[in-house]
């Protein structure tokens, strides 16, 4: 065991981490020149499409170190995005130690600074590695000053690279062995194995990828899993290669794949205890804590007839991605579907793309909403994250709306337009400092429902790129907060209810009718797209109608035999709006959750 390292590579969004790990991965000879390609280990089409890391990936190397011997690393590429920490935690609690990368011409970020503060809460050893020194604007020596000031970490332990050149690669492996420890566990007591991700495939059932932390698992063996208490018979173990490759048994220490045809999805569960049903262990490993989901939209089917299929798509999608919660939501509109959480609108957004391509549906998503503390005039407080459940507005005494803490890390030229955009979001307390020279950490109190919507674009056009974001919630306090419903043809579009503060809900509104009407086809009739709060409209715009030349055939003549067919033209448009349906496309939908106005 003390030839094992296992270790991840944290870091902010766009540092690094994924290039790295292909030079790793061509170091230690894992792949072939034909097979290579960049970006290796980000295996999903959207991850390759997007230029980000959605799921961690394991990989197994073998590594000949400068004293000689061969060591097996066992490398954890991690996501960078705030929306996908939870992978980046789960990810952690299978490592000693940890690969803090950071941009040579950037310097420390926000989420480089939340990475490294799971990594410590896992008692992980840090490694500071100084990446992109191949940059005309690199400036290695000052974020050197910023990591051992700022995070506290060991000036002499720092490592320079260039993940896209290949220079210093060597050593940043040989700090790998040097510094971070082998594992510790004894292969002779009974098997304990922490699972901490799996996939569901249509014929071997679920793929459990697990860390062995004491005891042996091989073929044949029947396993336990303590939280759910069922019991399987292993039917395959193995390593994460570039492809899954079987093994004989996995050791203590080891990071592996256990196959044991497990067609019940709920039984493996990430954070869940393996071990051996005839010699357990004595108790289960401490688990994850669970992820806290910020933004809550449901999830429709197109066609109602791809209700059973959505069920099982979402269930198959929860094993592979542990930090989304569902639960049955109804329609009147649209049927039956799902209400689920999720980390952020980046996080909604790829869940939505891996349903329509993975497993092929058609989706409808309300607008995202968060979690509002609703008190009753009796002294109840109920939780309302769906609109479709606020109560009647006589009935409440006040809402109170969830705030978070954001800190924004940015160069000192964008502090002004960065100031806006949090005092328009209804901003308060607001603080900065100057970690180093040239750069500010900017802290603001802001209210969630502000934030998930476009704040973070914004932010990133505001400060062309370089502005960094990251966010822990805070309390809920006191809001004046109405419910927002669309209205087509005098019909409410559930589906596109929100909870607002009282001074945006007509800007809002507004926004949302514009884009419904640049969707919406034409029609035989004039539609009404309105937004109104309760009784009351606060924007209105309307869809003119495809109108027939009716006077055509008239040339000339007296006026009354014109004005008789135009009013009889109106009497069948009136009657036509009275009993037409308007058929309402789904990139309407789309339009106005993705409204950035």
């Amino acid at each position: 065991m003390k030839n094992i390292r296992n270790f991840s590579i944290i870091a902010h969004i766009d540092h690094g981490k994924s290039t790295l790990a292909d030079r790793f991965i061509q170091l230690c000879g894992g792949v072939s020149a034909r097979e290579f390609k960049e970006q290796l280990l980000d295996s999903m089409d959207i991850e390759r499409e997007r230029g980000i890391t959605i799921k961690s990936q394991t990989i197994r190397l073998l590594y000949k170190a400068a004293d000689g011997q061969d060591y097996l690393l066992n490398l954890v590429d991690t996501p960078g995005h705030v929306d996908f920490s939870y992978e980046v935690s789960r990810a952690l609690s299978c490592c000693e130690g940890a690969l803090l990368l950071v941009d040579a011409a950037q310097g420390v970020e926000a989420q480089t600074l939340a990475n490294l503060y799971l990594a410590m809460e896992n008692d992980l050893e840090i490694v500071p590695v100084i990446n992109k020194i191949d940059l005309p604007a690199a400036e290695p020596e000052k974020v050197a000053a910023e990591i051992e000031e700022d995070l506290g970490l060991d000036r002499e332990r720092i490592q320079r690279c260039s993940a896209k050149t290949g220079a210093g690669i060597q050593d940043v492996l040989e700090a790998v062995i040097k510094f971070l420890p082998p594992p510790v566990g004894d292969g002779d007591k009974p098997l304990q194995a922490l699972i901490f991700d799996a996939q569901y495939d249509a014929f071997r059932g679920t793929i459990i990828s697990c860390r062995v932390v004491n005891g042996r698992v091989k073929t044949g063996d029947i396993i336990s899993l303590m939280a759910s208490g069922a019991s399987h018979k292993v039917e395959e173990v193995g390593y994460f290669h570039l492809k899954r490759e079987a093994a004989k048994e996995l050791r203590a220490g080891e990071v592996g794949y256990i196959l044991a045809g497990i067609k019940t999805i709920s039984d493996a569960q990430a954070g869940d205890t393996i071990t051996i049903k005839e010699n357990p262990c004595a108790k289960a490993l401490p688990g994850f804590k669970p992820a806290k989901q910020v933004v809550f939209s449901s999830i429709y089917p197109v066609s109602s007839d791809d209700y059973e299929d959505l069920s099982a798509a979402v269930e198959k999608l929860t094993l592979n991605d542990a930090a989304l919660t569902f639960q049955k939501d109804s329609s009147s509109a649209l049927g039956f579907g799902f209400r689920c959480g999720f980390l952020g609108l980046l996080h909604l957004e790829v869940v939505q793309e891996r349903l329509e391509r993975e497993f092929d549906l058609s989706l409808i998503l309300t607008v995202p909403s968060v979690n509002y503390h609703v008190y009753l005039t009796d002294g109840k407080m109920v939780e309302v994250d769906n609109p479709a459940y606020f109560p009647d507005p006589g009935s409440i005494a006040r809402v109170e709306e969830p705030y978070i803490k954001a800190t924004i890390m940015m160069p000192e030229r964008y502090m002004g337009p960065i100031m806006n955009l949090c005092m328009e979001r209804r901003g308060v307390n607001s603080n900065h400092s100057y970690p180093i020279p040239g750069r500010i950490e900017y802290t603001c109190e802001l209210p969630l429902s502000e934030v998930i919507y476009d704040f973070y674009d914004k932010l990133k056009s505001l400060t062309q790129g370089y502005g960094s974001f990251d966010y822990d919630l805070r309390d809920y306090r006191p809001g004046d907060l109405v419910k927002l419903d669309l209205l087509v043809n005098g019909e409410k579009v559930d589906a596109l209810s929100q909870l607002v503060h009282r001074v945006s809900a007509r800007a809002r509104g507004l926004a949302a009718c514009e884009k419904f009407k640049e969707e919406i086809p034409r029609h035989m009739f004039k539609i009404a797209i309105q937004a109104a709060i309760g009784g009351n409209v606060v924007a209105r715009t309307n869809v003119s109608a495809i109108r027939k030349d009716v006077l055509a055939k008239c040339y000339g003549g007296d006026i009354s035999r014109k004005r008789k067919l135009l009013e009889k033209q109106r009497a069948g448009k009136k009657k036509m709006k009275m009993v037409g349906n308007v058929e309402i496309p789904q990139s309407a939908f789309l339009a106005v959750l993705k409204s950035t106005k």
